[in-house]
């Protein structure tokens, strides 16, 4: 339900029910700063601001020499707060990026059945190049994010639920952009992640939820180690300092 266009409603407030009045969709242009301020009747100082916070939240996008337009009304405000919260954790634990990690296990175990009911039986070569991909990469010390985050794209794509795709997709985002700011050494069983790659899709093929179950753990495990190691050597330089 809209809001009425109350003294105590914000400019924010007030341009997020003009767009879902005028029935506005990612992607459609705004009305102009002047249109704003008409209808709305505030002043094009609150309007400027306003957009300046929408912006901010995806919920317009500013598009320089063409106009405003609906954004894309993306997690990207999430992902940028965690991510900065991860690099300001000052308790030497990295413990923004556990909980992040501990989400992504989260959701992984939480769609096991309807995976399961859509892949069992199936053969996915575009997935198994992935893997491939995965391990020449892994075998020769390089990472591999483009690839991971395509294999977890792709797996989850089939999920009806679009949120879940994209939260899913957001802590991705979050825990491969925390690693290299926080100088986190990959993990030297990084191969372990590879092959849990694999056996989550074979699994899921066979349709067997315990065995994707297990294997989503055992993608995990490495970084797990990472983690305690790092979490070691930072409180030891911390207390030797």
């Amino acid at each position: 339900m809209a809001r009425t266009k109350g003294a105590g409603n914000s400019a924010v407030d007030r341009i997020q029910d003009l767009i879902l009045a005028e029935g506005l969709v990612p992607g459609d242009p705004m009305p102009t700063e002047t249109t704003l301020c008409e209808r709305l009747e505030i002043s094009r100082s609150s309007v400027r601001e306003a957009m300046r916070t929408l912006a901010s939240l995806d919920i317009v996008e500013v598009r320089h020499g063409h106009g405003t337009f609906v954004g894309q009304l993306s997690l990207s405000p999430l992902v940028n707060g965690l991510l900065f919260r991860a690099r300001l954790d000052d308790d030497n634990d990295l413990r923004a990026l556990r909980e992040v990690v501990e989400l992504r296990i989260a959701i992984d175990l939480s769609v096991t059945e309807q995976l399961v009911e859509i892949y069992r039986g199936t053969t996915n070569p575009d997935l198994e190049s992935l893997v491939e991909e995965m391990r020449v990469l892994a075998s020769t010390g390089r990472p591999f994010p483009e690839a991971d985050a395509a294999f977890h794209g792709a797996l989850f794509s089939r999920l009806p639920n679009g949120l879940l795709r994209q939260l899913a997709q957001a802590f991705w985002e979050i825990h491969t952009s925390a690693v290299p700011l926080l100088d986190i050494v990959q993990s030297a069983d990084i191969l372990v992640t590879v092959d849990a790659h694999q056996a989550m899709l074979t699994a899921l093929e066979a349709g067997d939820a315990d065995a994707y179950r297990e294997a989503v753990q055992e993608h995990y495990r490495p970084l797990g180690r990472t983690l305690d190691a790092a979490g070691r050597a930072a409180a030891s330089s911390a207390s030797a300092g």
